[in-house]
């Protein structure tokens, strides 16, 4: 590991600038459309209908841009990775080629969008990169350029790219494009706002209820009545037994911000084989800052989080003449059982509550694409991709094989922590640390903070009983079930669950 000093606390480099802010939710309200969510669906879902004159209310249970969009590498292109050739193997030739031209289309109206608005947000067109120095995966290339050829998708076949990183195969994928996405975001909800768009913030959804019109509630208990409902929170808020938590995983992500000794050649770079890494760059106040993103692993699960980062480290300081590091951030992302994006009505029987998640880190394309498909259904405007993201679908290969292996790792893990009888004494516990100890027989989670307090809670989650683990690198209890993560007093940071984790009376337990 190198000598350079990794932040404290991560942070995304994004969210430096200032962000507008709203008020919470007070009273019961009605609107055409109520979306919950605000990231990038929520947001450019409500510009989109916004423009149709329709009545929206945007509830975030945190604030606006704080989630996923907030700590994205934000790369906006259609090169997702190695897709094309498996998708092709899985849903055809036609459906595949859907997918790739709604990110394609995905793209231009971010392009388009940023024109008509004139916004500064650093957008730049780059090539895309996806490579390998692995001999197992050449194979894999070769066989997805074959697919690039088959749905005409403007590429090349190379041996070297501009990144100085050994490789022995490589794809590239031309006219792609980045951007600064909350620079790109603040524009959209301030035009939203011109428009008649209602924000709150600190607003929690909790569930749905049906009068004649579907009501949003929330944990305050006011009431959202509209005809229309967009859940974009990540991961849906409601499930109306469809059990999305059975149907995708959770990865936690991560990135290094870094100052380079070199100069940045153009291009953004992910490798197909793991340890996964990304590589893209973006104007900074002192030249180009370096993104190194990677280290992919289900949340909750694997070794300690810090090591993810070290890891990048690493690999900066070995491959870029990394001077220091200026930011460091993580990032939670959900994956279907297909890899398609759950896009669409939550439940055949509800055909105006919507949900978009599942976007396997590609939350630019796919996240923008997702918004236009659900305005194009709630304005009844006719949208060519929609078939192949709705919810609903059931692929039965390779979707009953993933679908299999996903749960059996969930029971693994709900057995595990069940047997994890740690007895880690609270003396031990330096500041800025947690333990895993046993209060009265309960499995309790303890963190130290900086003032000597001790924040104890009880490591069941809340949502179907695994126990969580210690988050170290973002002071988070992660639950390696279904990868609801909770901050160290408990509170829920991300779904499935929805109710805190218990707290645990230290005083009266342990004297």
């Amino acid at each position: 590991m190198s000598e350079i000093q990794l932040p404290q606390f991560p942070e995304p480099y994004w969210r430096e600038m200032k962000l507008p802010t709203f008020e919470k939710l007070t009273t019961s309200i009605k609107a055409d459309v109520g979306i919950v969510g605000g990231g990038i669906t929520g947001i450019t879902a409500a510009y989109l209908l916004s423009k149709q004159n329709l009545k929206v209310v945007l509830i975030d249970s945190d604030e606006i841009l704080n989630g996923t969009t907030g700590h994205t590498t934000a790369k906006i292109t259609a090169q997702h990775g190695l897709i094309y050739d498996e998708f092709m193997k899985h849903m055809g030739e036609e459906k595949t080629a859907k997918y790739y031209h709604a990110a394609i289309k995905a793209k231009e109206f971010i392009k388009n969008t940023i024109s008509e608005n004139k916004i500064d947000c650093d957008y730049e067109t780059q090539d895309a990169y996806v490579y390998t120095n692995d001999d197992n995966y050449i194979v894999q290339l070769e066989n997805e350029i074959k697919a690039y050829e088959k749905l005409e998708i403007s590429s090349e076949y190379l041996s070297e790219m501009p990144l100085n990183l050994p490789v022995k195969a490589a794809i590239m994928m031309k006219d792609q494009a980045q951007f600064h996405p909350l620079k790109y975001l603040k524009a959209l909800v301030q035009a939203s706002k011109d428009n008649g768009v209602e924000f709150y913030e600190n607003t929690t959804a909790v569930d749905i209820e049906y009068n004649k019109h579907p009501n949003i509630v929330t944990k305050d208990g006011h009431r959202i009545t509209c005809n229309h409902v967009i859940a974009a929170s990540h991961f849906p808020f409601y499930d109306k037994q469809s059990f999305y938590f059975a149907r995708m995983y959770p990865e936690r992500s991560y990135v290094l911000s870094i100052n380079s000794k070199l100069k940045y050649p153009g291009g953004m770079y992910i490798n197909a084989e793991s340890p996964s890494r990304s590589v893209r760059s973006t104007p900074g106040e002192k030249g180009a800052l370096w993104l190194i993103g990677g280290e992919n692993h289900k949340t909750g699960q694997g070794e300690s989080v810090i090591h993810h980062y070290e890891k990048l480290e690493d690999f900066s300081s070995k491959h870029f003449e990394m001077k220091n590091i200026a930011y460091r951030w993580s990032a939670q992302d959900l994956t279907t059982i297909d890899k398609v994006p759950y896009i669409g009505p939550v439940s055949k029987g509800e055909s105006n509550v919507y949900v978009a998640t599942g976007y396997r880190k590609w939350g630019m394309t796919n996240g923008t694409a997702a918004a236009m498909i659900l305005a194009d259904k709630i304005t009844e405007t006719p949208n060519e991709y929609a078939d192949i993201y709705e919810p609903s679908r059931f692929q039965p290969d390779p979707s009953v094989r993933k679908f299999i292996e996903m749960n059996a790792d969930v029971a693994k893990h709900m057995l595990k922590g069940k047997l994890d009888f740690s007895n880690n004494e609270l003396a031990q516990i330096k500041p800025d640390e947690a333990i895993v100890t046993r209060i009265n027989g309960k499995r309790t989670g303890v963190y130290k903070d900086k003032e000597q307090t001790l924040h104890a809670v009880d490591t069941t989650c809340t949502h179907l009983g695994c126990e969580v683990e210690w988050n170290s690198g973002d002071r988070s209890w992660d639950c390696p079930c279904h990868g609801s993560r909770f901050s160290y007093e408990g509170n829920v940071m991300e779904g499935p669950a929805k109710k805190p984790l218990a707290k645990v009376d230290i005083k009266s337990e342990h004297g």
